[in-house]
């Protein structure tokens, strides 16, 4: 078992954070940990040193390294946030879990059900505590939609319906390493309806296609459908596009016996201009970093307040692990073009 998580009195009491990947998203979880009392990030990494001392010395950070296992391994260091690119989580993962280390790793996993299960071992048998970072689990509107559900108002969900739309296509080196748009973009719409509904999806479907001759170049995607049967009898669907000219769109609406629920964008403000030609407000907030600059911060919150004070986390391993077998899951429906069941991509002993 990991070593129950105590000051350090070299330190002035604080608890010890070891940040991994120093770009935009490590960024964003070195100001939410400096909200925390008694918590401090004492050691950044980077593959990219440059980078990781730009961000030492942008948040007052002591260390700045180019090896992660340098930061994981250091004796000041309770837990670690892995921010690195996604190829290098599982192995961060286990070796951290080794060191006996607290873990926060931003989504996935890996992309391999195998790997994932191989990591999820070693963070048991460390007995560490292991947080996914699925940051829209902790938006107030997606939260407010799952309780309705959850407490039944209502009624027996019938439908799910999720629109993900994305203002511009990503740099095409990062379509390269993002594993594809049913991994990098409808894995967060895959959890979102798994913590919607509350129960497995059991089958998926999918449809896509390409506007973008250079994407499709890539072997990639740009529109997406997926359809799911839910263990519950009901259904889902889940709409994922690369360009919405007008911004981020993220919507969800669940259809029950007794009602629905549904939310929609997020503006910079609430006017609304009204004239003899029309009715009209501002764009939605443009892309992820604003939308969930306030949920991004709370899942880091919590997963500390689960550190500190020996608490379940948010967001445990198998939340990490189901969306990628449902991306599995879509991906080879989309390439045999039939209805997939969600067993058929889970192999050896591997479980949900």
């Amino acid at each position: 078992m990991a070593p129950p998580v105590v000051a350090k009195s070299g330190r002035g009491g604080s608890v010890g954070v070891a940040v991994i990947g120093a770009g935009r998203i490590g960024q964003v979880h070195c100001k939410a940990v400096a909200t925390v009392p008694n918590v401090e990030v004492v050691v950044v990494a980077d593959f990219f040193e440059k980078a990781a001392i730009a961000c030492a010395e942008k948040f007052g950070i002591p260390r700045a390294v180019q090896d992660w296992k340098v930061a994981v391994r250091s004796a000041e260091v309770d837990a670690v946030l892995i921010c690195s690119p996604s190829s290098t989580h599982c192995d961060i993962i286990i070796e951290s879990a080794n060191q006996g280390k607290h873990i926060f790793v931003e989504k996935p996993i890996d992309y391999e059900v195998a790997r994932i299960d191989i990591a999820l071992q070693a963070v048991a048998k460390a007995g560490v505590k292991l947080q996914v970072g699925f940051q829209r689990r902790f938006d107030a509107n997606f939260m407010r939609v799952q309780s309705a559900v959850a407490k039944g108002e209502i009624g027996d969900p019938y439908m799910l319906s999720i629109v993900s739309r994305d203002p511009t296509p990503p740099p095409i080196e990062y379509v390269k390493q993002s594993g594809g748009l049913l991994y990098d973009m409808a894995i967060h719409d895959m959890d979102m309806a798994r913590f919607v509904m509350g129960c497995e999806a059991v089958e998926v479907s999918t449809m896509a296609a390409s506007f973008s001759p250079e994407i499709s170049a890539v072997g990639d995607v740009t529109t997406a459908v997926v359809t799911l049967r839910f263990e519950n009898g009901a259904l889902g669907t889940i709409q994922c596009c690369r360009k919405a000219v007008y911004g981020y769109d993220q919507r969800i609406e669940v259809l029950g016996s007794m009602g629905a629920v549904e939310i929609g964008n997020n503006y910079p403000n609430t006017a609304v201009v009204s004239t003899a030609g029309g009715v009209a407000r501002d764009l939605p907030l443009n892309f992820f970093m604003d939308r969930y600059a306030d949920a991004y911060a709370s899942e880091i919150v919590q997963f500390l307040d689960a550190v500190v004070n020996d608490k379940p986390t948010k967001v445990q391993g198998v939340d990490g692990k189901i969306p990628v077998v449902m991306a599995l899951a879509a991906a080879k429906s989309l390439r045999e073009r039939r209805v997939v069941k969600i067993s058929e991509v889970l192999y050896g002993d591997s479980k949900l």
